[in-house]
C-alpha cells in the first residue's frame, strides 16, 4: 500500500512538472508578449514622439502641431490592436492547418520581423517602420491570445482545466510588469535605447523558439482533427507524466464521436447555427466589454492617466509599475479562487466592482483642485479599478471558448472573440488621448481645473 501511495506521488510529481514546463514554455512567447508590448510603449512616448517631429522636420521642413503629433503616435499605438485583429482571424485556420504548437513556434515570424524592424527604424530615420513593426507585433499577439487558451485548455486535465486556462492572463499581467520594469529609465527607457526597447520583445520569442518543440502537440488535436489514436496517447503520457487514465480517454473520445465527419466550422457558420446561438452572444458580449471597460488603455496612456491624478512627472514610471502588479497579483488571485467561486461569479463582481470605482475615479477627478487629498484618492481609485478587473474579466473571459464550444467550433469561436476584442481595443486606443484633452477642457471650463493643466498636457505629448 505504501508503495502504491509512493508511486502515485511520483507520478502526480512527474505530471505536474512537465505540464507546468509547456505552459511556462508556450506562455512566455505567447500572451506574455501581449501584456508586454502593452507597457514597453508608454516610456519612449515622448521620444518617438520627438523622432516623429524630427522626421518631418528633415524630410520636408514641416513642424509638427501638438494635434499632428498626438494623432500620429495615437496611430503608432493603435495599429498593435489592428495587427491583433488581422491575427485574429488567420489564428484559426492556422491552428486547424498547422495545429497549436506549430501554430505558436510560427507566430514568432511576425515577432523577429517585428523586432528587426524597431532596431533599425532610428538608424533609417523612418517612423513608418515603428508602425510597421507594431502591426507586426499585433499580428503575433493576435495569434498567441487565440491559439494558446485553445493549447492549454485541450491539453491539461480535466479537473486542472480551468487554473492551466487561466495561466494565459496570470502571463499576460507578468508581461506588462515585465515591461514597465524594462522600461524605466535606468533600464532601456532613456533617449538613447528607446529602439533597444522596443526590440527586446524578441528575446521571450527566442525562448518559446527553443524550448516549445520539445513539448507535444495538443491531444485531442491530435485524436479530433488529425485522428491519430497512437499521437493522442504517447502526448497524453508525455504530459501526465504516467499511464493515461482511462475516462479522460473515453472524454476524448466521446467528443470525437460526437464531431466525426464534422469540418471546423467558419466564423459566418457560428452566426447561423442554432445550437451555440446563446454561446456565441455570451462570448461576442464579454470580449467586448473585456476592451471596451477600458482597463488595458490605461498601460498604453499611464502617464497621461497618472498626470491628471496629480502625480509628478518623475514618479509616474515608478507607479505605473505598481499597476501592473496589481493586474498580476489579481489574476494570480483568480486563478486560485476560480474553481472554488466559479466563472460567473467573478465576471459580475468583477464588473461590478469595476464599474463602482470609475464612478468615484470620476468624482475625485473633478474635486481635485478643491480637495487637498483627492489626487490620492484618484491614484487609489486607478489600482483599485486594476484589481477588480483581474480578479474577474481578465481571466475568465479568455477561457470561455475553450469551455462552452467543442473542437469544430473553437477555432472559430476564437476568432469572433480575438476580433471583437481587438477592434474595440483599437477604437478605445485611438480616442482616449482625446476624450482626456475633451474633459480637461470641459473642467477648465467649469473652473474645476486651471488653464495651466493644458501646458502640462502639452508638454507631455
Amino acid at each position: 500500500m505504501q508503495e502504491e501511495d509512493i508511486m502515485s506521488t511520483k507520478e502526480k510529481k512527474g505530471h505536474m512538472y512537465t505540464l507546468a514546463l509547456m505552459v511556462t514554455s508556450a506562455a512566455i512567447g505567447g500572451t506574455l508578449q501581449y501584456g508586454y508590448n502593452l507597457a514597453i510603449m508608454n516610456a519612449p512616448t515622448v521620444f518617438i514622439q520627438q523622432f516623429v517631429n524630427e522626421t518631418f522636420q528633415e524630410r520636408w521642413g514641416i513642424q509638427l502641431g501638438v494635434y499632428e503629433v498626438t494623432l500620429i503616435w495615437t496611430f503608432i499605438v493603435s495599429v498593435f490592436s489592428l495587427g491583433g485583429f488581422t491575427g485574429a482571424l488567420i489564428a484559426g485556420p492556422m491552428s486547424v492547418r498547422f495545429g497549436r504548437k506549430k501554430t505558436m513556434l510560427l507566430n514568432n515570424v511576425f515577432l523577429f520581423s517585428s523586432s528587426l524592424l524597431a532596431l533599425l527604424s532610428r538608424t533609417a530615420k523612418s517612423f513608418e517602420m515603428i508602425i510597421i513593426s507594431r502591426f507586426l507585433v499585433g499580428i503575433n499577439a493576435g495569434i498567441s491570445m487565440n491559439v494558446q487558451p485553445m493549447y492549454f485548455g485541450e491539453s491539461a486535465p480535466k479537473h486542472l482545466r480551468g487554473a492551466v486556462s487561466l495561466s494565459s492572463a496570470v502571463f499576460t499581467s507578468f508581461g506588462l510588469v515585465l515591461g514597465q520594469v524594462v522600461s524605466l529609465r535606468e533600464v532601456l527607457g532613456s533617449e538613447p535605447c528607446w529602439q533597444y526597447l522596443l526590440a527586446s520583445n524578441a528575446i521571450p520569442g527566442f525562448i518559446q523558439l527553443l524550448t516549445l518543440p520539445w513539448f507535444p502537440e495538443s491531444p485531442r488535436y491530435l485524436l479530433i482533427d488529425c485522428g491519430d489514436k497512437e499521437a493522442c496517447l504517447m502526448a497524453l503520457r508525455r504530459l501526465r507524466g504516467c499511464e493515461v487514465q482511462r475516462d479522460e480517454l473515453d472524454e476524448i473520445l466521446q467528443e470525437q464521436n460526437e464531431t466525426k465527419g464534422e469540418r471546423a466550422k467558419q466564423p459566418w457558420e457560428l452566426f447561423t447555427d442554432r445550437s451555440v446561438r446563446w454561446q456565441l452572444i455570451s462570448v461576442a458580449v464579454l470580449s467586448s466589454a473585456m476592451q471596451l471597460c477600458g482597463n488595458d488603455t490605461i498601460y498604453f496612456y499611464a502617464s497621461y492617466v497618472f498626470q491628471e491624478a496629480g502625480i509628478s512627472a518623475g514618479q509616474i514610471q515608478y507607479v505605473t509599475i505598481g499597476t501592473g502588479m496589481c493586474e498580476f497579483t489579481a489574476c494570480i488571485m483568480c486563478n486560485l479562487l476560480i474553481e472554488r467561486l466559479g466563472r460567473k461569479l467573478m465576471l459580475m463582481g468583477g464588473y461590478v466592482l469595476m464599474a463602482g470605482w470609475a464612478v468615484v475615479f470620476t468624482v475625485a477627478l473633478s474635486l481635485e483642485n478643491i480637495v487637498t487629498w483627492m489626487p490620492y484618492m484618484s491614484m487609489t481609485c486607478i489600482f483599485t479599478y486594476i484589481l477588480s478587473f483581474g480578479m474577474g474579466p481578465a481571466g475568465v473571459t479568455g477561457i470561455l471558448p475553450t469551455e462552452i464550444f467543442n473542437q469544430t467550433a473553437r477555432p472559430a469561436a476564437y476568432m469572433t472573440a480575438g476580433s471583437l476584442m481587438w477592434l474595440n481595443l483599437f477604437v478605445i486606443g485611438m480616442i482616449f488621448p482625446f476624450l482626456v484633452f475633451g474633459t480637461l477642457l470641459l473642467c477648465a471650463i467649469w473652473g474645476c481645473m486651471p488653464p495651466d493643466c493644458f501646458i502640462y498636457l502639452d508638454g507631455s505629448t
